[in-house]
């Protein structure tokens, strides 16, 4: 997979959780925080990364930095997805599916920052596993990477169109 180069992209961001984590040690409680951000041009590409650092805007900054390294670019059809789908990552477990134009994006916290950041405007989700923001994140990527449409397959397959829609 091609890496695609985040400084040609007007990217937005997005922080969808931030966490403190303490590391208990010979002398006292170390403190340091975690953050989940998600960056997106609105066009079809979005990525996700994770940055951990004393202060919350060093950590920001460093997911946002990580999320600019991990960008994908995201098949849709006019403003939904061509096709429905089950991302899974560790428990978390992710229903994509498509839907009309004027539907909006029904969604949950994690899933809709990721969502609304890729561009997509209409579709329907649900989440079937893990609650927990990272997994449901990572699950949602995952499906949103596999999706391919009907020109892509095509293509692949040296066809028509009209030969594999039948």
């Amino acid at each position: 997979m091609q890496r695609i180069d985040a400084s040609a992209l007007d990217l937005k961001e997005k922080v969808v959780s931030i966490n403190r984590v303490t590391k208990v040690v010979k002398g006292g409680r170390n403190f340091r925080f975690s953050c989940l951000v998600v960056v997106g041009d609105e066009n079809g590409h979005v990525g996700v990364g994770t940055g951990k650092a004393m202060e919350i805007p060093e950590a920001i900054r460093k997911g946002i930095e990580d999320a600019k390294k991990k960008l994908i670019k995201v098949s849709m059809v006019n403003t939904s997805i061509p096709h429905e789908i089950i991302g899974e990552f560790g428990a978390g477990r992710v229903l994509l599916m498509p839907a009309k134009e004027g539907t909006g994006v029904i969604a949950g916290g994690p899933v809709r920052a990721v969502l609304e950041l890729a561009g997509v405007r209409d579709i329907r989700t649900k989440s079937l596993g893990s609650k927990n923001a990272r997994n449901m994140v990572n699950a949602t990527m995952l499906g949103l990477s596999q999706l391919t449409t009907v020109e892509e397959v095509a293509k692949l397959r040296g066809k028509s169109v009209e030969e594999i829609l039948g």
